[in-house]
């Protein structure tokens, strides 16, 4: 097949002016992820054997090349995987260098969300080892294939992603290595256009080479180090050294006999659990689905899980509370009490986030499911991308906020408030549900949502991800996707709702989703990206 020449690609309409119309995909093996290629390369690591471990990784490493702006390989990650009969968790966010002390941003009032001082260790490479080593049956290396193929013989640029692309241009035009890295001649690739990305496929195949410690203790760290210190940066290769992903218990919190579960902070799917157990004690199934009632209660539960979620929420090993009280009866109880049916409660006022994040999920015939995301945070991150390598340094050190005491505060070898948060369901004990909805402070939203349509009201996966949703601001606005009712917006306007008119663009995330059907699953993919769900 002959490509279409730049000049007519540029003349095409790239606009999906229509509702999805996209159908559940049911199948005994499943991946869906937010772009093709990348569930592409899952269906193909199954097909080779491998287990739904090592699809999950596969397209992980994959979207890093081909969602480049909502992920790399100085990403963090978080994963729950259902094997053997039991839920496991793995938090794979790094620590903050040693030397990002408070002294350090002394006479700021915030954070730095460009720069080296944004940079926080990246734990997407150290969690790719951990699934392959405890969960996977391929070889590491195998894992890689796809995604150092489309690096270096080059990939078309999808629409979300071309999109998008141009305004991480803008934002890092004092970012030489960015401008190399990824721009054609200064500007960004079309929609439609082959990028290649030879850097970022030698540091791949370096990492696959050397499982994974040529990043933490070997030529890529100190690549990495090197330009720290020619830019001030705090990172050191003690930092990259010590550097370990944790394995933990997720928790849970439960609606009638269905349980949500989430990864501990520093992630924020306590806030999701949090509204969920509020909606529980408001009989949230007694309201209709999409009517301004249920849609005030859900908003209304987010707003308290907001309070507490910016006042505690943080590296557990600084909190001051144990995240499981923060879900005990008695206190959801009290957080429920406040809320009024006919009125809106104070709004708590959170740091703004980016909705940029890759999230995906995986199911095999075998019964192993898995829920992962992936993220450099604020788009291509910090700006700072190592010559030579295509590593995009995250930003997740604008996460730390600089007030004194505050248990998210800055400080070194301290893990940052985290947005990213992968959902697993489970019922008595079974599989249920592996799903995710990426976006900044939507996500947790996005859970509660997912769990109110699929779970309260028995919607398919594939519906509940077309359906519109209702996004609370981390200033205390509301967003209405359109698809609701107009009297909803009037109802809940009445009622204290301060709407939201334009709309801004990504506000309302992403989301992907396999439920465990009797005999294989269903598999849903958000037509808000450019995702894709497949399965054999």
């Amino acid at each position: 097949m002959v490509p279409l020449p730049l000049s007519v690609l540029n003349e095409l309409d790239w606009t999906l002016p229509y509702p999805s119309q996209r159908a559940p995909v049911l199948a005994r093996n499943i991946v869906a992820t937010s772009q093709p290629l990348a569930t592409q390369a899952g269906i193909a690591a199954l097909r080779a054997g491998g287990n739904a471990v090592d699809a999950a990784l596969a397209a992980a490493i994959t979207l890093t090349v081909v969602e480049p702006n909502n992920n790399g390989i100085g990403s963090d990650a978080f994963a729950l995987i259902w094997a053997d009969g039991s839920l496991h968790g793995l938090n794979g966010s790094g620590r903050s260098p040693a030397g990002l002390t408070p002294e350090r941003f002394a006479g700021r009032q915030s954070m730095p969300v460009l720069g080296w001082d944004a940079v926080t260790v990246p734990g997407a490479v150290s969690m790719w080892v951990a699934l392959s080593d405890r969960f996977g049956c391929l070889p590491f290396a195998d894992l890689f294939t796809d995604a150092i193929r489309h690096a270096r013989e080059g990939y078309q640029v999808g629409p979300v992603t071309g999109a998008s692309w141009p305004g991480a241009v803008r934002r890092f035009a004092e970012f030489p290595a960015f401008q190399s890295t990824f721009t054609l001649d200064g500007r960004a690739p079309r929609i439609g256009e082959t990028m290649f990305l030879p850097d970022h496929g030698a540091t791949l195949q370096a990492i696959a080479d050397s499982h994974g410690e040529s990043f933490y203790r070997g030529d890529l760290a100190e690549a990495m180090v090197q330009d720290a210190a020619r830019h001030g940066g705090a990172l050191t290769l003690a930092d990259l050294d010590g550097h370990r992903c944790d394995w933990v218990a997720p928790l849970t919190v439960n609606w009638q006999d269905f349980t949500l579960h989430e990864i501990p902070p520093n992630g924020q799917g306590l806030m999701a659990q949090i509204a969920l157990g509020i909606l529980s004690l408001l009989d949230i199934d007694h309201y209709a689905l999409d009517s301004a009632d249920s849609v005030h209660l859900q908003v209304e539960a987010i707003r308290r899980a907001y309070g507490v979620v910016e006042r505690q929420l943080a590296d557990p090993d600084f909190m001051s509370v144990d995240p499981r009280d923060l879900l005990s009866p008695g206190y959801l109880r009290s957080l429920a009490d406040t809320v009024d049916l006919h009125r809106v409660g104070e709004t708590i006022t959170l740091p703004a986030t980016g909705p940029d994040t890759v999230y995906l999920t995986a199911a095999d015939a075998n019964g192993m499911m898995v829920s992962l995301i992936q993220s450099n945070y604020q788009g291509f991150g910090s700006g700072v991308v190592v010559p030579g390598t295509g590593i995009s340094l995250q930003n997740r050190g604008s996460g730390f906020t600089l007030e004194p005491g505050h248990p998210n505060q800055v400080a070194g070898g301290k893990r940052p408030f985290h947005t990213i948060i992968p959902g697993f369901v489970t019922r008595q004990g079974k599989p249920v549900m592996s799903f995710g909805v990426m976006g900044g402070h939507m996500q947790a939203q996005g859970h509660v949502q997912m769990m109110v349509r699929i779970i309260i009201h028995g919607q398919n996966p594939q519906a509940a991800s077309d359906a519109p949703r209702w996004h609370l601001t981390e200033a205390g606005r509301l967003a209405l996707e359109p698809g609701f009712n107009t009297t909803v917006a009037k109802d809940l306007s009445s009622r204290g709702h301060d709407l939201f008119g334009d709309l801004p663009a990504g506000l309302f995330g992403g989301a992907q989703l396999i439920v465990k059907l009797d005999d294989g699953y269903c598999g849903a993919s958000d037509h808000r990206k450019e995702g894709h769900a497949a399965g054999f």
